[in-house]
C-alpha cells in the first residue's frame, strides 16, 4: 500500500510552491482577458491571395490599430482582435487592408462585446463560481452528515477544488503572457466543467474513506490512506481515458475549441492529483490540528 497520507507534506509543498509562484506571476502580469471580459471586436478574415501575418500586422498598425492581436488560422484565414469598433469603422479598416495588402479581404465571422456587457460577464462569472463552491460545500456536508464534523469534509473538498481552479488560472496567465492565450467564455465553460469533474473525483475518494472508517480498519490516518489507495486504480483509469480523448481533440481540433479543451486537459489532470494527494490529506491534517479530532472516539491503530 502506498503511504500517501504520511507523505502529505511533500504534496502540500509542491502545490504551495506552484500556487504561490503562480500568484506572484499573476500579480505582476495579470490575465490576458479576451473580449468577453475586456470588451472589443474580434473578426475572422480571409485574405486572397494569402498574406504573411507580419504584413497584416504592419497594415493594422498603419491604420491605427497598434493594439490588435492577430493569429494565423491557416489557409489565408486570420483571427484579429482589436478595440470595439462600429460597422462603418470596420468597413474602413477592410478597405485600408485591401489597399495596403493588394488582396481581397472577406469577413468570415464577427464577435463584438461592449464595455457594459463585458463588466456584466465578469460579475456573473464570479457569482457563478462562488455559488457553485457554496453549493458543493453544503451538499457534501449533507452527504457526509453521518460522519462527525461533516462540514470539514465539504470544506476539504472545496479546498481541493480551489487548488484545481488556481492551477488552471495560473497556467493560463503564463500562457497568456508567452503564447497569447486569452480568458474568454470558452475558458469559463471549461473551468465550470472542471469544477464538476474535480468534485466527482474527490467524492469517490471520500466515499471509500468513509466506508473504511465505518468498518473500523484502524486509526483515522490508516482509514484515509486505505480509502485513497482503493480509489487510485479507478481514478487513473477513468481520468487517463478521458485525458487521451481530450488530448486528441486538442491536437486535431480547430483554434475555436483550443481554450476549452486545454482547460479540460489541465483541469482533469490536476483534479486527479488533488483527489488523491490533497483532499484526503487535508482531512488528516485538520483532524490532527483539532483537539477533539474528527472522529467521536479514537480508533485503535492497526494494519488494513
Amino acid at each position: 500500500m502506498i503511504d500517501l497520507v504520511n507523505n502529505r507534506r511533500w504534496f502540500f509543498l509542491i502545490s504551495a510552491i506552484l500556487i504561490v509562484t503562480g500568484l506572484i506571476f499573476l500579480a505582476f502580469f495579470g490575465l490576458n482577458l479576451g473580449i468577453d471580459f475586456s470588451s472589443g471586436t474580434a473578426v475572422t478574415l480571409n485574405i486572397e491571395p494569402p498574406s504573411r501575418i507580419a504584413d497584416l500586422r504592419q497594415e493594422m498598425t498603419r491604420l491605427g490599430y497598434e493594439e490588435a492581436v492577430i493569429q494565423d488560422a491557416g489557409g489565408g484565414d486570420f483571427f484579429v482582435r482589436t478595440r470595439a469598433i462600429d460597422s462603418e469603422e470596420r468597413q474602413a479598416m477592410f478597405s485600408g487592408l485591401e489597399a495596403g495588402l493588394g488582396a481581397s479581404v472577406t469577413e468570415l465571422a464577427l464577435y463584438s462585446v461592449s464595455p457594459v456587457i463585458a463588466q456584466g460577464t465578469v460579475r456573473n462569472t464570479g457569482i457563478a463560481i462562488l455559488v457553485t463552491a457554496i453549493g458543493i460545500l453544503l451538499y457534501l456536508a449533507w452527504a457526509f452528515r453521518r460522519m462527525p464534523k461533516p462540514v470539514r469534509w465539504g470544506t476539504c473538498a472545496v479546498a481541493a477544488l480551489v487548488h484545481d481552479v488556481l492551477v488552471v488560472v495560473i497556467l493560463f496567465a503564463v500562457l497568456g503572457k508567452v503564447a497569447g492565450y486569452e480568458i474568454d467564455a470558452a475558458f469559463v465553460t471549461g473551468l465550470l466543467a472542471v469544477v464538476g469533474i474535480s468534485v466527482n473525483n474527490t467524492v469517490v475518494v471520500f466515499d471509500r474513506i468513509r466506508a473504511n472508517l465505518k468498518r473500523g480498519v484502524g486509526s483515522f490516518e490508516l482509514g484515509v490512506n486505505a480509502g485513497i489507495n482503493e480509489s487510485i486504480v479507478r481514478s487513473l483509469n477513468t481520468g487517463l481515458a478521458t485525458l487521451f480523448v481530450i488530448l486528441a481533440i486538442y491536437l486535431l481540433g480547430g483554434v475555436t475549441v483550443r481554450n476549452l479543451v486545454l482547460v479540460l486537459l489541465v483541469g482533469i489532470a490536476t483534479g486527479i492529483y488533488s483527489s488523491l494527494c490533497i483532499a484526503g490529506q487535508l482531512l488528516v491534517t485538520w483532524q490532527k490540528l483539532s483537539p477533539r479530532g474528527l472522529l467521536s472516539k479514537r480508533q485503535p491503530t492497526g494494519q488494513v
